[in-house]
């Protein structure tokens, strides 16, 4: 693989960011990460919990080397998906040797569990690169790469998140890409989420906010059913993981 490819990409990264004249679209976004070795390719938001990914495909075209097709539906619930989730740099997953438990990030290896995605890509010959983004909060999303010819080295994965993330901010605030989660927490919800997550009770955000603190219970109830939290503190946490608020 030809390195200049990727040096080009930080290149490419600040022409999204700063040349308002440059070609902001999801082919050109795509022909860059084809150009890297991808032959498969899915950009998505991550879902919420209990929410499916119909609204969430910003871009997938995922041959299915098992019969010849493309796989069209894709799982929220598939462990690339969940990985991105609970990751924060870009990984490497190898099937090889016929399992699918290798995942290389600055630690060990670890379990992947079950992917249709990985399965559809190849299997145990499969080489898939996944880029999760979660700096452009409250959206979270990730960049899901497959091919053998993918640079797979430290280096290179570093320029390949970085270009994703910063083309994928300029495509959401030029409207080329939806930034909304079905089931994201209202501004109202994440600001009392916000209060409660540095400690303020119910009587003191009350009063911060000019609202009755039945209005406060409302809200953390509905945020507690919207990250299909069992209490206040499971809320505020699912509500970090999820990228719905901040500390």
């Amino acid at each position: 693989m030809d390195r200049s490819v990727f040096a080009g990409l930080y290149g490419e990264a600040r022409r999204y960011a700063v040349e308002g004249g440059f070609d902001r679209s999801i082919d050109r976004f795509e022909s860059r990460l084809r150009a890297c070795g991808a032959t498969h390719l899915l950009v998505c938001g991550l879902p919420l919990p209990r929410r499916s990914m119909a609204k969430l495909i910003v871009r997938i075209d995922w041959p299915d080397l098992r019969t010849g097709g493309h796989l069209i539906d894709v799982s929220p619930a598939d462990a690339l998906l969940a990985c991105c989730l609970a990751h924060s740099r870009p990984f490497v997953v190898h099937g090889g040797r016929g399992q699918f438990d290798r995942i290389d990030t600055a630690g060990p290896g670890a379990a992947l569990g079950s992917s249709e995605l990985l399965e559809a890509a190849g299997g145990c010959d499969a080489v898939v690169v996944a880029i999760p983004i979660h700096d452009l909060t409250p959206w979270q999303g990730c960049v899901i790469l497959a091919g053998r010819e993918l640079a797979v080295d430290p280096a290179a994965l570093g320029e390949m998140s970085y270009f994703c993330a910063a083309a994928l901010r300029a495509l959401i605030d030029q409207g080329r890409v939806d930034g909304g989660r079905p089931g994201e927490l209202s501004d109202r919800e994440r600001h009392v989420l916000q209060l409660t997550s540095i400690g303020k009770t119910a009587a003191e955000i009350a009063d911060l906010l000019d609202i009755s603190q039945r209005t406060v219970h409302a809200h953390l109830q509905n945020a507690s059913e919207k990250m299909n939290a069992s209490n206040k503190t499971h809320t505020v946490a699912e509500a970090l993981r999820y990228g719905q608020i901040r500390l």
